[in-house]
């Protein structure tokens, strides 16, 4: 989840071809919307805010998702705290086993978010596949958080080695196909985030079979909302291209502070296309709402951070700072409200609501 400073040269030359390159395009996998397109739909909807959502009772995307521990009621009391805030998306990640282990029971799971969502005038994105933490997960009860560490419980989707091996991919398909056929016209989703961080976890470029076949999937349903790939790294040239030629509207990571977030906006806006970052927001990296919110406004770029409310995932702690006595670090590191609904830093809810116009 960390970017770099620099920009390879393939990145640029994109851009530049932007407007010329041919669906043809051998990494062209499907119609992409035309730039045209892509804005028309973004000036559709009010300056998107919100945050990466995970209850507080979830120590991961499985225990959110599983018949035996999905919590509406907890799910309506947080969103109504994203909703006082002027949050009008969050970003929620799915996951596949969970829709293996029940697949009816699954798409009506989601069915109930969105309801939830739309009650509170929020309208989500949904992310399918994830090369972030831990590499293996099993259905059912799911382990109870480390002590001090963040994301300690997070799990890849669908985990190692099962991305690179071909014989999974038909039920993956199936997976994927069955969500976006039961979604691709309900004006409750904003968009599809198909594969966060690929080539994360040390994978590098073995993610791109997934990758390839999962953006394939995607275009042959040929939902109404639009299609992205977030980039994250800029070393990972074969990756950062798949991205950004198969995404309708462009995405990105970014956790550094205002002159390089703001380098990094410049670069992306030669695309042509609505800019949307789904992650950002690490205080101790000096990525704070203070100075990185009012910069994206004023962009006019999708403002996505990470970490709703402190719960089992730990990400109040850093990545790289575990505090094994599990004591209240110094600053937390991502995060906007307690468990009780009161928010970790009053000043910065004030501003996300005036930035929101709340």
């Amino acid at each position: 989840m960390r970017i770099k400073h620099t920009l390879p040269a393939i990145l640029l030359l994109i851009f530049v071809t932007a407007n010329a390159f041919s669906q043809q395009d051998k990494k062209v996998l499907g119609q992409v919307w035309s730039i045209e397109k892509a804005n028309a739909w973004y000036k559709n909807h009010k300056w998107l805010t919100g945050a990466n959502y995970i209850p507080a009772n979830a120590i991961n995307q499985l225990e959110m998702w599983q018949a035996d521990t999905f919590s509406p009621q907890v799910i309506d009391k947080e969103l109504g705290w994203a909703n006082s805030i002027g949050f009008n998306t969050l970003r929620v990640f799915l996951y596949s086993k969970a829709y293996k282990q029940d697949p009816q029971g699954f798409l009506k799971r989601m069915d109930q978010f969105l309801t939830i969502a739309e009650k509170h005038q929020i309208t989500p994105m949904f992310v399918f596949f994830d090369d972030c933490w831990n590499k293996t997960s099993t259905i059912g009860k799911q382990p109870e958080p480390k002590t001090g560490i963040h994301n300690s419980g997070w799990l890849q989707d669908p985990g190692d080695p099962a991305y690179k091996e071909e014989a999974n991919f038909p039920e993956l398909e199936i997976y994927v196909k069955a969500v976006l056929k039961r979604f691709a016209n309900d004006k409750r989703v904003l968009l599809w985030d198909l594969y966060n961080e690929p080539g994360n976890s040390g994978k590098l470029e073995t993610s791109i079979p997934l990758l390839t076949k999962t953006i394939s999937w995607a275009r042959a349903v040929n939902p109404s909302q639009p299609i992205t790939i977030g980039l994250w790294s800029w070393d990972f040239e074969k990756l950062n291209e798949i991205q950004l030629l198969n995404s309708d509207v462009i995405s990105y990571h970014n956790y550094e502070a205002p002159e390089w977030h703001q380098r990094t906006i410049d670069l992306l806006k030669a695309s042509g296309r609505p800019l949307i970052c789904t992650e950002y927001m690490a205080r101790t990296r000096n990525s704070r709402f203070s100075n990185i919110l009012p910069l994206l406004k004023k962009e006019n770029v999708a403002a996505i951070n990470w970490g709703f409310v402190a719960g089992k995932t730990n990400t109040k702690y850093a990545w790289d700072t575990p505090l094994a006595d599990g004591s209240e670090p110094i600053e937390w590191f991502h995060e906007i409200f307690n468990q009780d609904g009161t928010p970790y830093r009053k000043d910065e809810t004030d501003l996300i609501k005036k930035l929101n116009g709340k």
